[in-house]
């Protein structure tokens, strides 16, 4: 259509002299909408009594197990519709990516509204899991790969400012849906239709102002003072690797499994934040949720120290801090417990999940370092297929360990302990993989496509 054609690649390339520092904005635009999906959570209860309003009608309305599929749908589709996605991604261009991103994570809210008009359980693992999931993979990888083009002088830091965004949408995402439950309950409503209605279209606007406001970067444009053979390091790819060949060699799936690792590790600590602390410190559930708030911020904060640091020390480097640095904090976690001291334990998750939050934003910037910016998208987006393993892996690991062993008898402030030490496993192992990564041999820089590889 003659009135879509503004979404095409070809009117996004910005204009001589273009401010390369207005892109930012229209990449957290998108990513503070989609981060939504960490704050889903405060809708589980309220879900779980739309027909009973005051009490959950056993039988009828839904239970907490059910209702929170919907989320992790939403994460999974996020890795598979990004790596099935992610060479549309590049060819149609970051607008036309994130107005799709846009009619598809909000048009899962509104799809989850009726859902819960319709009470169809259907429907709403329908709209927010799998429509709204395709909007996330989206959303999460168009930005990324135009930032990194932009700021090939400091990828870590450009891909750390979208990531954050990601990280803190729960932030806005979590209270403004609290705020509007409570302004549309009534004696016949719990308020979640209307909450979900409300923020698909308060999202829409914004997801629409960042496609419409992100640009990409002439072929031959370059930052001033920019030499890419002066800044050229070890590790990076001498020219662009398509993503046929860069998911076939073995640097890819030492990454893969580097972020899945790392993940698996942080997510399972970020998802029993509130339950963790007040089984292991005996403390409010009031104390345990500003416990979940402040991981949060560190996990936001994290994504773009981190990242920015990486631009300095190599993304090798800092992933190296991740695994050998968190694996000792994990260890020291019992200790915190068996000494009583809340503060040292909130000292100890906060640095880890500002690594995990660090993790997801170096992981575009290593990429690249490795692959070129040809098909980054489109590599990333099949990368983070680990994110959609580590976040069913990481809570099941911690939520099946702590049980049983309060099963067994296990007092419950000692019952995450042992899971403390595994996680410190995973990052050993981790770090292992990381130390493997090598620049991919030059035989795959130049390939065509039709190209057949065996595995670097």
């Amino acid at each position: 259509m003659p009135r879509l054609r503004f979404l095409d690649r070809d009117r996004t390339v910005a204009p001589a002299g273009y401010n390369r520092w207005l892109i930012p904005p229209a990449a957290l635009a998108v990513h503070l909408c989609i981060g939504q999906v960490y704050g889903f959570s405060v809708f589980n209860e309220p879900l779980t009594r739309v027909l009973g309003i005051d009490e959950p009608i056993p039988g009828k309305d839904w239970t907490i197990p059910q209702v929170g599929w919907a989320y992790s749908i939403a994460l999974v589709m996020l890795g598979l519709s990004a790596a099935v996605l992610g060479r549309w991604v590049e060819r149609a261009g970051p607008r036309k990516t994130m107005f799709a991103a846009a009619c598809c994570f909000c048009g899962g809210l509104w799809l989850s509204g009726l859902a819960v008009e319709w009470h169809s359980l259907g429907l709403l693992y329908l709209g927010y899991g799998v429509i709204g999931g395709f909007g996330l993979g989206l959303g999460y990888i168009a930005p990324v790969s135009t930032l990194v083009r932009w700021f090939p002088d400091r990828p870590g830091m450009a891909t750390g400012l979208a990531i954050m965004g990601f990280g803190g949408g729960a932030l806005i995402g979590a209270p403004l849906g609290v705020k509007l439950m409570g302004t549309f309950a009534s004696e016949t409503s719990v308020g979640v239709r209307e909450a979900f209605l409300v923020m698909g279209t308060v999202y829409f606007a914004y997801m629409i102002f960042g496609a419409a406001t992100v640009r990409v970067p002439a072929p031959d444009w370059q930052p001033k003072g920019y030499d890419p053979a002066i800044r050229r390091k070890s590790m990076m790819a001498r020219s662009d690797i398509p993503v046929d060949l860069a998911w076939r060699t073995r640097p890819f799936w030492l990454l893969w499994l580097v972020l899945c690792l790392n993940v698996t590790a942080g997510i399972g600590i970020l998802g029993q934040a509130s339950l963790m602390c007040q089984d292991m410190f005996a403390v409010s559930a009031a104390v345990g949720g500003g416990f979940a708030g402040l991981l949060s911020l560190a996990n936001m904060g994290g994504r773009l120290a981190w990242s920015s640091l990486s631009d300095l020390t190599g993304r090798k480097a800092v992933y190296g801090v991740y695994f050998l640095l968190g694996a000792v904090l994990y260890t020291l976690i019992p200790l915190s417990q068996k000494t009583g001291s809340v503060a040292l334990f909130v000292g100890l998750t906060a640095l880890i999940i500002s690594m995990y939050g660090g993790g997801f934003a170096t992981i575009p910037a290593y990429l690249r370092d490795l692959f070129g910016t040809l098909h980054l998208g489109a590599i990333h987006g099949r990368l983070i297929t680990a994110w959609s393993v580590a976040a069913v892996l990481g809570p099941q690991l911690v939520n099946y360990i702590s049980t049983y062993r309060i099963a067994q008898g296990v007092p419950r402030a000692e019952a995450y302990n042992l899971t403390m030490y595994l996680m410190a496993g995973l990052l050993v192992i981790g770090l292992v993989c990381n130390l493997l990564v090598r620049p991919v041999e030059r035989r795959f820089a130049g390939h065509s496509l039709d190209s057949s590889a065996d595995e670097a």
